[in-house]
């Protein structure tokens, strides 16, 4: 490696002459390198390889992988993690021809080993500095681990819960996916890619995946450019203007072409438009998978993904096989070959492997920055803020310590579950059970009795759908009317009844659709059972996705989204359960009635003939069968305390292109106890050139209000606030009348008129 560096510094000193002021150092290193690169180094460094034995994305893994990174062959990896291996890899890379060192990646998507929230968990949080620490956090334990490059973080839009992979990103809106996106970006990237303990972050998944239709995943997409522009595009656009390093391309099609292989949104649009410089990875085997799409085998479908903009191709191996005969016959030029090559290595050099190609591998490490007493704090407190209160009847939450509590559920006392979907690298052995953090909040069991009550799921087949990755349903011997029976009978000597219930995490995720997204039958069952007891009913639901709980609100005297909330999971429930923390979560996604009224969310544009109110209107745009509205709006969430919105004004109501409304609305706190609540600001334009959606959200601020005090919150209303691409994607605001409407969620909330000039 040192010689590698000697001849490229000789080389800067021999050319600097002929170079132009303009060329980095950057620039004269790689140009430096590559003139020493033959063709098929160069387009070794655009394949990404995975060696098996870890939890898998897809069906292929790669082979040889040992001696193609002697060869030259392999530009980076994943799978392989721990110092010692890789620092055997990375040595065999760097023990190589030119010894260019590889990257080492993985899917740290929320958490490394110490895991907090599933991602939609997090983003109801509504706390872009706590979302920001995790990602910091996460990059900390896997750069310990030797680990620089994360397929993290997911920013699709998603308003379809029948797609599993909702779970992993930020909801439906557009705005807050988009200040999530550079939260975790700036997070786990910090100030400094060459820094040991910050990692290079993927945007993913470039673009629209979550739009797949159906909500059946890897499925088609097909929307308007205006549509793509307003409501789908802005989160990548804002992790790269945060300085992203690479972004990987999506399973689906978009404009009919598929995404990995798709110039104008590869370059066109990344490149050109928004002046993306980092590289492009495709997911994994997607260059491959074109040939399903109908594009060609597999030496055209490369081909057109490099000449798309796409640099480096996971696991599939298309590059590695097919470029030099596609650039002997004329399909690939030289130029793309290079182009993808110099991004990689560009990439490599930010990092710092070429000043030291084990800069990330110190033996110390782990034992100091994984799974310290402080991390797991933080998952901790990340967890709590994730939980959203959506009934509390009676103040039947927070519970009393002298309260005999039924605890009853499938994931009462489940560790499988708690880390939620797609934590590869977390241990479900070291999650705390929600039993276990009831005792150590109580100091004892005496307080606290435990029954499963039911099943998962008692569906054999399912189980076996869900269980690929260990066991997350787990069906017991016992049958149903056995495992009620012991549940009502601890009910009945108890003065308070806690039943966690809802999905397996498997049942959420990446190809864990589902065509209903309700409780399953034996849940549902156990529900009604222990609703007959009379005791209150304290329903705590965990899943990857908004659930239809119609059934659940109405027989719940208090009902809790909890998510998956991670490694800390049981001490998180039960600080949250006795008010050691008062809940501020918000919903990021709506919650249907019924799985009929997917996709539902609060930005919906007004038709030709809306509704007006819930009662049904023969001609006008709702259902037979159930209302239009969702069962719980975007942005909703109780606290045990109440807060109170008046006093809603506006600096000015006229806005013109030089000046900016200040909106100032006052929030009182008029319960018993302290607590935070995230106020929210909505823009509607009452007139424009296409049709506007209801209200879009432009702002929100997170304020912790002492009882019985108030806090006035502000936003600054800018003309830039008030665009979004035309019909000819122009990115306009159009004079004219405008609300700005401020509450606690979309659909409550106090609103002041006002003019763009």
């Amino acid at each position: 490696m040192k010689i590698l560096k000697g001849i490229a510094l000789s080389l800067i000193v021999l050319t600097s002459c002929h170079v132009s002021n303009k060329k980095t150092d950057m620039d004269i290193f790689v140009d430096g390198l590559m003139d020493k690169m033959t063709l098929q180094e160069k387009i070794g460094q655009l394949n990404l390889v995975t060696p098996g034995g870890g939890i898998l994305t897809g069906s292929v893994v790669s082979t040889d992988v040992e001696q193609k990174i002697k060869d030259g062959q392999v530009g980076g990896i994943f799978g392989i993690y721990g110092p010692e291996k890789v620092r055997q890899a990375q040595s065999i890379a760097v023990n190589s021809r030119l010894g260019i060192p590889m990257l080492f990646g993985s899917d740290v998507i929320h958490g490394y080993k110490t895991t907090y929230p599933i991602p939609l968990g997090l983003a109801s949080s509504w706390d872009t500095t706590l979302i920001s620490q995790t990602a910091t956090m996460a990059a900390k334990e896997a750069t310990a681990d030797g680990i620089f490059w994360n397929f993290s973080p997911m920013v699709d839009i998603a308003k379809d819960a029948r797609w599993g992979r909702i779970a992993e990103g930020a909801g439906e809106d557009v705005y807050l996916g988009s200040q999530i996106a550079k939260a975790m970006v700036k997070g786990y990237q910090g100030n400094d890619l060459a820094d040991p303990t910050t990692m290079m972050a993927t945007v993913k998944h470039m673009a629209l995946y979550g739009a797949a239709e159906a909500g059946r995943d890897y499925n088609t997409v097909d929307m308007s450019r205006v549509r793509m522009y307003n409501e789908y595009l802005p989160p990548y656009k804002a992790a790269i203007d945060a300085g992203v390093g690479c972004v990987m391309s999506a399973f689906n099609d978009v404009d009919g072409v598929p995404a990995s292989g798709n110039k104008w949104l590869l370059t066109d649009l990344l490149r050109d438009e928004w002046g993306f410089n980092g590289f492009v990875v495709s997911d994994y085997t997607s260059v491959n998978e074109m040939i399903d799409h109908g594009m060609g085998d597999l030496q055209a479908v490369s081909a057109q993904c490099i000449n798309a903009g796409l640099d480096m191709d996971m696991v599939g191996e298309g590059f590695l096989t097919t470029l030099e005969k596609s650039l002997n016959e004329g399909k690939v030029t030289e130029k793309s070959i290079d182009m993808a090559c110099r991004r990689i290595l560009e990439a490599k050099y930010k990092l710092g492997l070429f000043d030291d190609p084990f800069r990330y591998l110190d033996d110390s490490r782990p034992s100091t920055d994984i799974l310290s007493e402080q991390n797991r704090d933080l998952a901790r407190v990340a967890a709590q803020r994730s939980f959203v209160l959506l009934k509390n009847n009676n103040n039947t939450l927070p519970l009393k310590k002298n309260q005999k509590v039924a605890l009853i559920g499938p994931f009462a006392n489940d560790k499988s579950n708690m880390l939620g979907t797609w934590a590869p690298t977390g241990d479900v052995n070291l999650s705390v059970t929600i039993l276990d953090g009831f005792i150590n909040q109580l100091g004892s069991a005496n307080n606290v009795r435990y029954a499963k009550g039911a099943n998962v799921s008692d569906d054999s087949e399912l189980a076996a759908k869900v269980n690929v990755f260990g066991t997350r349903i787990d069906i017991d011997k016992r049958s149903s009317k056995q495992m009620i029976q012991e549940a009502k009978s601890i009910a009945a000597s108890s003065d308070v009844i806690v039943a966690i219930v809802g999905e397996a995490s498997e049942m959420s995720g990446e190809s864990s659709s589902r065509s209903d997204i309700v409780i399953p039958a034996s849940q549902k069952l156990l529900i009604k059972e222990l609703k007959k007891t009379g005791k209150p009913l304290v329903l705590l639901t965990m899943s990857g996705r908004p659930l239809a709980l119609g059934e659940e609100l109405e027989a719940a005297d208090a009902l809790m989204q909890i998510w998956n909330p991670g490694v800390e999971a049981g001490n998180a429930v039960a600080d949250v359960l006795y008010g050691v923390y008062n809940p501020s979560g918000k919903l990021p996604v709506s919650f249907p009635r019924n799985v009929g009224q997917v996709p539902i969310y609060y930005s919906q544009k007004i038709t030709g003939r809306p509704q007006e109110g819930e009662d049904f209107q023969k001609f006008k745009s709702n259902y037979l069968d159930v209302e239009n509205s969702p069962l719980f709006p975007f942005g909703y969430g109780l606290s045990y305390t109440r807060f109170e919105y008046s006093n809603l004004k506006l600096s000015t109501n006229k806005l013109n292109f030089n000046n900016t409304i200040v909106a100032t609305i006052d929030v009182t706190n008029r319960g018993k106890l302290d607590g935070e609540e995230t106020v929210q600001l909505y823009i509607r334009d009452m007139v424009s050139s296409i049709t506007p959606a209801i209200k879009e959200l432009k702002g929100f601020s997170k304020v912790f209000i002492p009882s019985g005090e108030t806090r006035s919150v502000k936003f600054n209303i800018a003309a830039d606030d008030l665009r979004f691409y035309n019909a000819a994607l122009e990115f306009v605001a159009e004079r004219g009348d405008f609300e700005a409407q401020i509450g606690t969620n979309s659909n409550d909330v106090l609103i002041a008129p006002f003019t763009l000039e």
